[in-house]
């Protein structure tokens, strides 16, 4: 079994993603803050899973996983001494001082990447046949930090999957399956399946004066946010996805019954962060090139600017 090396931006989100590849043998290196580097780096990386049929959650510890873990600043690697890099960091954090700077050793690398983030990288709607990329600039907090990369060098999925399939986790004498999967799609719209779930229950948790939970986002008025789920699907296939790439809306509105807290983008925004990850806007402005509208995005939109609107007059 081939073994790779990956460098993944971001801990936070990351962790998951390394804890994946650990159980496939492969070298990880995490980039984050030095306190987070220095604690993943004396004591390993720990994530929580849920199991099918176990009502306790499954605890891993990177340390005792076949791969190997270590952690870093952004100072302190070189793109080019990796297989994969790994962006799971939120898409306002790649303008940062420090963090810029290696986005761009990474695009002038050429080393591949693959995005975990929900905001897609300019560089991989630069693979969607037909979109003009150059009119959804705005939606990103700064644009800039994506002009080096070759889009065919940017995906949504790992070629590792087969190793990923093939896990399996010794807990308490029996060998279980975890949700620890990555899946490899030859269509380049899979990824966009999540933008219905974000559009229908993410950003509509933003009210004007607090965040509700994705449950009620889309159980308090089941209709109308099957309405929202539709519109972003026909957008979607409308840009080449086949409907077979995409998630039936009872599916994700069954999974939103055990989503009781807010989005994390909701939740941030309430915390005064004076930039978030804009899904939202980016479907509004890819449909617009459609010629397509919708009257709840484009109320979840204004919601979402009023609410930023506050947090940078307070941040002045």
């Amino acid at each position: 079994m081939s073994t790779y090396k990956v460098l993944i931006m971001g801990a936070s989100y990351g962790s998951l993603l390394a804890i994946k590849l650990l159980f496939a043998g492969n070298k990880i290196k995490l980039v984050c803050l030095p306190a987070e580097a220095e604690a993943i780096n004396k004591e390993g990386a720990r994530v929580r899973l849920p199991v099918k049929g176990r009502k306790e959650l499954i605890e891993i510890d990177s340390r005792k996983l076949p791969g190997t873990l270590s952690a870093d600043g952004p100072g302190a690697v070189n793109p080019a001494d990796y297989d994969l890099v790994a962006l799971a960091m939120q898409e306002p954090q790649y303008r940062s001082p420090g963090v810029r700077e290696l986005l761009g050793a990474v695009a002038r690398s050429h080393v591949p990447c693959m995005s975990i983030m929900n905001m897609p990288p300019l560089p991989y709607l630069k693979r969607i046949p037909g979109l003009a990329t150059d009119g959804l600039r705005s939606c990103y907090t700064d644009a800039t930090v994506w002009e080096e990369f070759d889009p065919k060098l940017m995906t949504l999925c790992s070629a590792m999957a087969a190793d990923i399939e093939a896990i399996r986790y010794d807990c308490d004498g029996a060998r279980i399956e975890l949700p620890v999967k990555l899946k490899v799609h030859d269509s380049i719209f899979v990824p966009l399946a999540k933008w219905a779930m974000l559009l229908t229950g993410n950003y509509r948790c933003v009210q004007k004066d607090a965040a509700r939970s994705i449950k009620d986002a889309v159980h308090s008025d089941l209709e109308a946010s099957r309405a929202v789920y539709d519109w972003v699907r026909e957008l979607c296939i409308k840009l080449g996805a086949s409907p077979d790439n995409l998630v039936p809306f009872e599916k994700y509105a069954a999974a939103a019954q055990g989503l009781v807290r807010p989005s994390s983008a909701a939740r941030a925004l309430f915390a005064g962060a004076p930039n978030i990850e804009r899904v939202d806007r980016l479907v509004q402005a890819i449909a617009a090139q459609k010629g397509m509208r919708n009257a709840v995005v484009d109320e979840t939109v204004a919601l979402v600017d009023a609410r930023l609107a506050v947090n940078r007059k307070a941040a002045a």
